[in-house]
């Protein structure tokens, strides 16, 4: 075999490293964007029994944005395994304890019916923020584009493109306010 079909074949099954930004984004949508790259499915040698997904990195998990009132009304269900273990948990509530469990869920029950989803998990590194370890940062060599575009805060633009943002009208200088 030459050499360079021997770093062709490597390169082929070689494991990449994804960062993904969820800040603002839909996590059950970002899931199934995220379980594409976890279980190799954008690879041209993907089969189900063959185990050659990538690892990602998803920063910003504590910024995610559900849509609607979803944060009130979607509920977790966990359960112990003991009798009257059974427990369910409001999203902003599991959001509140560990800001990266709802977008776990979010891939874990995306990936329904492949059997190797516990092992394909472990892949998959979820931090709050974008503090993330300098080990892990330097096996990323791809990012993955967001499927919505970030807002940018009224805060974050500058005096001067406000005041050149186009008005409907402007208030009289002795308009109140009531």
């Amino acid at each position: 075999m030459s050499a360079l079909k021997r770093v062709q074949q490597w390169a082929t099954f070689a494991r990449v490293w994804h960062i993904y930004d969820a800040s603002w984004q839909n996590p059950f949508k970002s899931a199934e964007l995220l379980k594409k790259y976890l279980m190799g499915l954008h690879k041209p040698i993907y089969h189900p029994m063959n185990d050659c997904g990538d690892h990602v990195i998803v920063i910003n998990s504590g910024d995610i944005a559900l849509p609607g009132d979803e944060w009130k009304r979607r509920v977790y269900f966990h359960h112990t395994g003991y009798p009257g273990g059974a427990t369910w948990t409001l999203a902003w509530e599991l959001h509140s304890k560990d800001p990266t469990m709802v977008l776990r869920k979010a891939v874990y029950n995306s990936m329904d019916g492949n059997l190797q989803r516990r092992y394909t998990m472990e892949r998959l590194h979820l931090f709050p923020d974008a503090n993330v370890p300098t080990n892990l940062l330097k096996n990323v060599s791809n990012q993955i584009q967001q499927l919505k575009a970030k807002p940018k805060r009224l805060d974050h633009y500058s005096e001067n493109q406000v005041k050149q943002f186009p008005k409907i009208f402007d208030y009289p200088k002795d308009y109140i306010l009531k």
